[in-house]
């Protein structure tokens, strides 16, 4: 039969049974004390029972070396949502018989599979249940009201005739109990409680009859007071299975599924989730509470009043050890062991000023709410009392709103209430480790990580235990606030979405450098020290890549695969959700797309360029640029100024630690310090010009060089870096480009590139008369005043030291007045301008947590 008669009595009023909902840990000790041998539970999922090939599986798993071996089994992987489908399409009126004949077959199908030659009678046992279920569902409504709820715990039923027979059956030392026969469970205040007496007392009588040491038991399914079949809820066979270690006393319980153990966040939405060696049973709780579906919430507390080992282990991957869950678990190295999340809820909040320090509103609050059957998953309340809110699911929010207004008409109608207020597509994301317990700083880790990927949080909790911080946040923000929390603290590698726009020379000098790199960031052992880099859009001038996970750091891409360039799709694709930052390279010189700076750092996307417009175009947007970057994603720009070199970072220390600037000079472009340094008066300027463009120094047209108007740039830069609201046209630049070459193509500035010699060589001659030489410096001097142009330093002045294509900037300040300081070396090519925007790449990278 597969259901227990109805009966009129227990021994044991429902009274009674609920009063001893407790485990007996003196009986336990009576049957350790009596029993000695190694007894091991083992639970078996759905997933690991899916046909006769895992059920086999399952046989070789059971030969653990354990003297007494009970083995609690799911259904067949989908069944239990057949059989809730059989019954739903004989309430609505549809046919049902064509589900009843496929689940028959499965299982037949799946007997004679693991019984061939019929010495277990698995075949006819389950030919007589289908006949039974085919009974049930054609009388369901002539029969009592409870049949329905016997009808979805069938397949435990049949499968533990099928483990049965592959494990040999009564021959071999195994016995089949179904559960109904021993275990007596009622619906309690927090789910299916268990008669543990009674339980106790039916499965020494069980015991009694059946002497096998080893026992395949029905999960899922027990009995009620009164005899009727019940079912102990959705993945109620862990909690069977923790029911029957307690019940047997076993030494552990190892539950078999389809992952390697308990992950430390959804794996699905953070690739990086690793398996945790180990748990304590208060972690596991709290995830399982969380939601974290290896577990069932109440698979823990059978065992752990026993202290029984929990072990979850995948069928598919026996090789690997698994989590084990117990009293206490190693510490690791973060403090939080797991991040889950909660979805589909509203935060509830009444405020109202009348509340403070009267007693009894949250007394009315929660009492309104409970008396309505609305769960509350989270309570927050701010010391003032002003305002009380609560997380409930979304499908009781509305219900939930309209019971607190009744609860307070009064008070809201005399002023001491002011609103009730609701809001919807909340999430709960729980940071949960027994190594946060009185350790400082793991909440400021938490909230660190969250802010950086610029995530709102709603509403806050965290038990006096210090087990666990919960937050409450919107709900498209949840995959990006794992993510961010995930990596705060050190679960997975630091992981940031890139773009780069512009894979010109230095964008091609970038990519090789973080393709090298890469390996090396992936390598480290230490997780705090890994980095995640993932080049995810490429883009040019007119196309672009958009890569799902990741691109080969290869300016290829962008030719074996294109679409045509959308600057705004560009920035979405880079700010993905499921990643906590992003980070867009700009190398492309383009005044259209520093125009974008702005809008891109507001939405937390953090921007590097070596291109001088942002930080020397117009004021305006300069300033836009910074404002965005006080609140949004960081901007870093030292390749610049300088290329590799650290300029920007050097001025930027001086004056953050409270030196102040009064002038700067120096050189400003390795073209002109080449020139100039080459330059004897004997070899004609042009001709150091024409050797200077093959040699790959200048610009494709040498009039951008020797206009001044990039060295003027970079002054604006270094002027604005310290404050003064310089701009471009306040700045006197020499030219080195006659006037009447400055329009003329390209060409005919080549042709005529001569002209250049007869007004350099006649201020040579004068600076060589009075033992002097040129160079091409910037100037910036205390007044304010900023000049670009060829001067004659004298003698000892460091700009005639410089190696030949160096920049050399000095910085004249309070501290260094008599002694400038000096930032020297090569100021120009794209392998030295690459590295500096990699530097400031990484820079970002450990502002984020990373410590590459």
């Amino acid at each position: 039969m597969s259901s227990a008669p109805p009966q009129t009595a227990l021994d044991a009023p429902p009274e009674a049974a609920a009063a001893e909902d407790h485990l007996a840990a003196d009986d336990a000790a009576a049957n350790a004390a009596a029993f000695s041998p190694v007894r091991h539970a083992h639970k078996f999922g759905g997933s690991s029972l899916a046909d006769a090939d895992r059920y086999r599986v399952a046989v070789g798993l059971l030969d653990d070396g354990a003297n007494e071996r009970i083995a609690v089994v799911s259904a067949m992987q989908g069944v239990t949502d057949a059989l809730v489908a059989l019954v739903d399409a004989q309430e609505s009126g549809r046919d049902w018989k064509p589900g009843w004949s496929a689940l028959r077959e499965r299982h037949l199908a799946a007997a004679l599979s693991l019984d061939p030659h019929r010495r277990h009678g698995v075949l006819e046992a389950l030919e007589a249940e289908f006949v039974q279920l085919r009974d049930m569902l054609e009388n369901m409504h002539s029969r009592d009201e409870k049949t329905p709820q016997a009808v979805p715990g069938l397949g435990e039923v049949w499968s533990s005739y099928l483990l049965h027979a592959a494990l040999g059956g009564e021959a071999a030392g195994w016995a089949r109990l179904d559960a109904r026969e021993v275990l007596v469970a009622h619906v309690g205040e927090m789910g299916m409680a268990v008669n543990w007496q009674l339980s106790r007392k039916n499965l020494a009588e069980w015991r009694e009859r059946h002497r096998a040491p080893n026992v395949v038991v029905t999960g899922f399914i027990a009995r009620d007071e009164y005899g009727y079949a019940v079912t102990l809820g959705r993945n109620g066979s862990d909690y069977s299975a923790g029911i029957f270690a307690n019940l047997f006393g076993a030494d552990a319980l190892t539950i078999w599924t389809d992952v390697d153990g308990v992950l430390s966040a959804d794996p699905r939405l953070v690739p990086d989730a690793v398996c945790l060696p180990s748990m304590s049973y208060a972690e596991a709780c709290e995830l399982a509470y969380f939601g974290a579906k290896v577990l069932h919430p109440q698979t823990m507390a059978p065992v752990q009043k026993l202290g029984i080992p929990l072990r979850i282990r995948n069928t598919r991957n026996p090789q690997a050890p698994g989590t084990l869950i117990s009293p206490s678990a190693q510490p690791g190295d973060a403090p939080v062991k797991g991040l889950s999340l909660v979805h589909d809820l509203a935060v509830l909040e009444l405020v109202g000023n009348g509340m403070v320090g009267v007693p009894g509103a949250a007394e009315r609050l929660f009492g309104a709410l409970s008396a309505a059957g609305v769960s509350v998953i989270m309570i927050s309340q701010g010391s003032s009392e002003h305002s009380i809110c609560c997380v409930v699911r979304a499908d009781q929010a509305e219900y939930g709103r309209k019971t607190v207004v009744a609860a307070f008409a009064g008070a809201m109608a005399d002023g001491q209430a002011q609103h009730v207020q609701l809001t919807q597509d909340i999430c709960v994301l729980a940071a949960v480790g027994d190594g946060m317990v009185g350790q400082p700083g793991v909440a400021a880790r938490l909230f660190d990580g969250l802010a950086k990927a610029r995530i709102n949080l709603r509403a806050i909790a965290q038990g006096a235990g210090e087990r666990n911080i919960s937050v409450a946040i919107a709900a498209r923000d949840a995959t990006r606030a794992l993510r961010a929390a995930h990596s705060a603290f050190w679960l997975s590698p630091q992981c940031i979405s890139i773009g780069v726009i512009g894979p010109g020379k230095v964008g091609r000098a970038l990519l090789a450098q973080l393709a090298a790199a890469q390996p090396r960031f992936q390598r480290e052992t230490r997780p705090q020290h890994r980095l995640d880099l993932r080049l995810r859009a490429l883009a040019d001038s007119r196309r672009m890549h958009l890569a799902p996970r990741a691109l080969a750091f290869d300016a290829h891409a962008l030719d074996a695969e294109s679409e045509p360039l959308d600057l705004d799709r560009f920035a979405e694709h880079v700010r993905a959700e499921h990643i906590p930052h992003a980070l867009i390279v700009d190398c492309s010189g383009s005044e259209a797309v520093a125009a974008r700076y702005p809008e891109w750092l507001a939405a937390g996307i953090h921007v590097v360029t070596p291109s001088k417009h942002a930080g020397a175009g117009p004021l305006e947007r300069y300033e836009a640029i910074r404002d965005a970057a006080r609140h949004g994603g960081q901007f870093r720009y030292e390749a610049t100024v300088g290329a590799g070199l650290p300029v920007i970072q050097t001025l930027r220390s001086l004056l953050d630690t409270g030196d102040e600037l009064t002038e700067v000079e120096g050189i400003l472009s390795g073209t002109l310090a080449w020139l100039f340094n080459r330059y004897d008066g004997r070899t004609p300027f042009s001709q150091l010009v024409r050797e200077a463009h093959e040699l790959g120094y200048t610009e494709p047209d040498p009039r951008d060089d020797l206009s001044g108007t990039d060295v003027a740039r970079k002054l604006v830069i270094l002027a604005r870096e310290a404050g003064r609201p310089l701009s471009l046209e306040q700045i006197e630049v020499e030219s080195l480009v006659p006037e009447q070459l400055r329009e003329v193509s390209k060409d005919e500035f080549f042709r005529r590139l001569d002209e250049l010699d007869a007004p350099l060589q006649q201020r040579f001659n004068a600076a060589r008369a009075a033992g002097l030489s040129l160079r091409y410096l910037a100037r910036l001097d205390r007044d304010g005043r900023a000049s670009v142009g060829v001067v004659t330093p004298q003698p000892g002045h460091a700009a005639l030291h410089g190696a030949l294509t160096d920049n050399l900037i000095q910085f004249r300040t309070r501290r260094y007045a008599d002694n400038p300081l000096v930032v020297q070396g090569p100021g120009a090519g794209p392998d030295v301008t690459a590295a500096g925007v990699f530097g400031d790449l990484l820079t970002i990278a450990q502002t984020l947590g990373a410590r590459a």
